[in-house]
């Protein structure tokens, strides 16, 4: 009973830390509220990453990371829905300069950092816990700093700049932090290049002592860590160095438990087939539907991190699929199915052409299977193995739709890497992995020069369009950030 009282203790105290985040004063950069995690042994830092497990995914969408999925260009929105939108929605739609009001908390730093916290807690004190032997310590801290590392992809992607090899040693990124001290009140911005070397370092260090098999989905292993490090590289343009490690997450996948695609010819078909998960055509289009596996049973997670995306994705008609997005889609393609021509409540939505997507209300944001599949194809094709690529393209094409509509035949290698690229777009659409594509293709000359826009039609069918800027690759901290940390320059 004694362990027993001393596990719970240390659970409560995590979720305090958590829940009690919003009430604490002095947030500086919303580094951690006041007070104190109790962990002695080895086995209770273990119990620490249960509590940071996922993003939670409560109803407040404000306080999770899910910005993303409102900027990519692959979305629009329209009347009647835009004006009834949360005011966060319509700035970040607008690419507007400030997203939040002054006294307002940024949501894609504030539940990350919460996490970092607790990450950099284990990793500063595990190796002095008792109980455990070298080798448990080691993996404990390697699995801590591979998750600050994911935290630091997070965060570079929201507040610095697209790396570009020219300007990342002075480009401006995130401050490093690598101490749980709540009394800490410096912050120095590290810039694009040194937060980049910083998760390197991390993944490079822990992939040594990382298993193998976790226990559940939702801690990171050594594949999740291999592929974190190659879209790492990707992101960098280091095509030819990151995918050594994107064939390793492949080779390296747990066995203790499934990890592979889902075919979608199977899931996705009309009910009552044998291991569909129940898509009904006449009823599915008109609400949101939720055939999905939750983020830790879902075999397609490496690793299982989710965030909150209902008003975009399911029950709300806020955001919608672009026409020109929806025709990249083959009518065989059973992805389609994740989608209505209806908005929510049946409704014929005011865009022709456009999609709602209605399935579920949370998104997966962790290490995907799908989406290193795709790194892996697109690494290949960026290096000349063209048939290579077409191999893992088509395989992992087969399980979208039927293996006669998969075939890829683009012998030029521009052209298959941007076939790649709208691959990504027709798996990932409206959840937000295009907005961190757009981000890497910016300094990319294939695709520099693409201008992004957004559309907006009003109530009488009248287009406005609002460009993205160069600036607005970057978000702005809020004022009660700046104001905490004096000195510290925020974004233009």
């Amino acid at each position: 009973m004694k362990a027993l009282n001393k596990i719970n203790y240390i659970a409560i105290t995590a979720f305090i830390l958590v829940a009690g985040f919003s009430a604490c004063k002095r947030d500086y950069l919303d580094l951690s509220p006041k007070g104190k995690l109790i962990a002695q042994s080895t086995s209770d830092y273990n119990l620490l990453f249960n509590n940071t497990a996922l993003i939670n995914t409560g109803a407040g969408v404000t306080e999770f990371p899910n910005g993303q999925l409102i900027m990519g260009d692959e979305v629009l929105s329209s009347e009647p829905y835009f004006s009834s939108a949360a005011l966060r929605t319509q700035r970040f739609f607008r690419y507007d300069k400030d997203t939040y009001n002054p006294e307002d908390d940024n949501a894609e730093m504030k539940g990350i950092m919460t996490q970092l916290y607790t990450y950099n807690k284990i990793a500063n004190e595990v190796m002095e816990s008792t109980g455990g032997t070298d080798d448990q310590k080691k993996a404990l801290y390697a699995e801590a700093v591979a998750n600050r590392a994911w935290c630091y992809f997070m965060l570079v992607n929201f507040y610095g700049k697209p790396y570009n090899s020219l300007t990342a040693t002075s480009d401006l990124a995130f401050p490093i932090i690598t101490v749980a001290d709540v009394a800490e009140t410096k912050f120095t911005r590290a810039t694009v290049q040194a937060v980049y070397d910083f998760m390197i370092k991390d993944l490079t260090d822990a992939i040594p002592s990382l298993p193998k098999n976790t226990s559940i989905r939702a801690r990171l292993g050594k594949a999740a860590a291999e592929g974190l490090l190659g879209k790492v590289l990707v992101f960098m343009g280091r095509y030819t160095d990151a995918l050594p490690y994107l064939n390793n997450a492949i080779d390296d996948l747990p066995t203790n438990y499934t990890v592979a695609l889902y075919n979608l010819n199977v899931t996705m078909a009309n009910a009552g087939t044998t291991g569909a998960w129940g898509y009904n055509p006449t009823t599915n289009p008109s609400s949101f539907q939720s055939l999905y596996p939750t983020a830790w049973l879902n075999t397609e997670n490496i690793f299982c991190k989710q965030v909150n995306a209902g008003a975009f994705t399911a029950d709300r008609s806020d955001i919608l699929l672009t026409p020109e997005a929806a025709a990249l889609f083959r009518p065989s393609d059973m992805r389609v199915r994740f989608f209505s021509t209806k908005a929510s409540g049946g409704a014929a939505l005011p865009v022709t052409g456009a999609l709602r997507r209605n399935s579920g209300t949370v998104v997966q944001i962790g290490i995907r299977l799908a989406d290193v599949q795709l790194l892996r194809a697109e690494c290949l094709a960026r290096t000349g193995k063209i048939a290579d690529a077409i191999t893992i393209l088509e395989a992992f094409r087969t399980t979208r739709m039927p293996a006669a509509d998969a075939k890829v035949s683009i012998n030029d290698q521009s052209a298959l890497i941007r076939f790649i690229i709208d691959e990504r777009t027709r798996e990932f659409a409206i959840n937000g992995f295009r907005w961190f594509d757009m981000r890497r293709l910016s300094t990319d000359p294939l695709f520099s020069s693409t201008i992004y826009k957004h559309k907006y039609y009003d109530a009488n069918g009248k287009l406005t369009e609002y460009t993205l800027t160069p600036d607005r690759f970057t978000l702005r901290f809020t004022q009660k950030v700046i104001d905490a940390n004096p000195g510290m320059p925020n974004n233009p």
